[in-house]
């Protein structure tokens, strides 16, 4: 996948865990798991919105866009 999410460097950064985040964000510990292990496949702008408040950051300090190689 080409976007990478770096929501684990910025937790790290910013020492929160993965439990303060979701209550803080308002989302399932499951569904933010998904979204830290860069398992997820969409992610809603409000849900967005709320991370980076609560990190204190912008949209570009958690998604990376990385080419996809080809081979």
């Amino acid at each position: 996948m080409a976007i990478v999410i770096n929501l684990d460097v910025m937790m790290a950064k910013r020492k929160k865990g993965l439990t303060e985040l979701a209550g803080e964000v308002d989302i399932t510990l499951a569904n933010l798991s998904i979204l830290k292990n860069n398992k997820a496949k969409a992610v809603r702008f409000s849900t967005l919105e709320a991370i980076c408040k609560a990190l204190d950051c912008q949209p570009g300090d958690i998604l990376e866009y990385v080419p996809d190689k080809e081979e």
